[in-house]
């Protein structure tokens, strides 16, 4: 049982190794722990920092393509070289890399194909009161369009089965984590949630900039959603005709998937540099 933890990163060269350093190096039923980043085109020397750490994998994009975009090639890599579970975490260190075991424990008993944790929000104390609200909001407009029962939605702490991570596709350029509880919603698969712990703030949230942007994307989603699924003609007019907004979203959240290109191995040693161009690079 091969376990493959990965990293989306950008400009994380002052965070990454405190990060590195947490993450354990074996766990009861795993024969086999593996460690990729993904380098979102930083501008530091985030991808000096992993190699000369150990990491097994790098993805590399040229320029910034965004948290989703990241994500997506890191579990294309995983998948690639041989990973049974996935399990992504944060470069800045917020997630304890010793709940990495407790994530994986229910797809090794069969129990999930996806495991999410659930920070102790409430709790935190860099998170503001608004910050707080807005995550239970987050999270509650989630469960409505997956129809599951997932009270941390925003956590990008997760761990994913082989089968699981070979049915997920990101599509939005804005974050992975709510489609893709959508997505398994949808899809009937087991999604779960544990509880976890959070080590103090090193950084600032990068994607948590904007509280109405916040909103907007969360209801985005849900929209999209609803109007993916069949209903009546009369109702299907009536909800497009409120906004403009539905019909774009729309156009967003079913636009085709950009293609991935095969990995280019570099180099002798036990590191493999992959480097993925998307059509925007050609």
């Amino acid at each position: 049982m091969k376990l493959i933890i990965q990293i989306p990163c950008f400009n994380e060269a002052d965070t990454l190794e405190v990060t590195l350093n947490d993450l354990p190096k074996h766990i009861d039923g795993i024969d086999e722990i593996e460690y990729l980043i993904i380098d979102d085109g930083s501008h530091d020397n985030t991808a000096e920092v992993a190699k000369k750490w150990g990491v097994n994998y790098v993805v590399r994009f040229r320029r910034n393509k965004g948290l989703a975009k990241g994500f997506m090639a890191g579990l294309d890599a995983c998948l690639k070289n041989g990973a049974d579970i996935i399990v992504n975490t944060d470069a800045d260190n917020q997630y304890c890399g010793a709940d990495i075991e407790t994530l994986v424990r229910p797809i090794l008993e069969k129990r999930a194909h996806i495991v999410i944790g659930e920070r102790p929000i409430d709790d935190t104390e860099h998170f503001s009161p608004l910050k707080k609200k807005l995550q239970h909001f987050g999270s509650w407009v989630v469960r409505k369009a997956s129809k599951t029962t997932i009270p941390d939605a925003p956590s990008g702490f997760r761990a994913y089965s082989r089968e699981a991570a070979m049915r997920i596709n990101v599509i939005n350029d804005y974050t992975y984590t709510l489609e893709t509880i959508v997505q398994s919603g949808r899809e009937k698969m087991a999604v779960i949630s544990v509880p976890i712990h959070t080590n103090p703030e090193l950084r600032e949230s990068r994607l948590f900039h904007s509280m109405w942007g916040y909103i907007k994307k969360s209801m985005k989603l849900w929209v999209g959603h609803w109007m993916a699924q069949p209903r009546s003609p009369v109702i299907a007019i009536a909800f497009k005709a409120n906004s403009f907004m539905y019909l774009k979203t729309l156009a967003v959240l079913t636009r085709p998937p950009l293609q991935v290109l095969q990995p280019l191995r570099v180099g002798g040693d036990a590191r493999v540099v992959h480097r993925y161009a998307f059509p925007a690079d050609l």
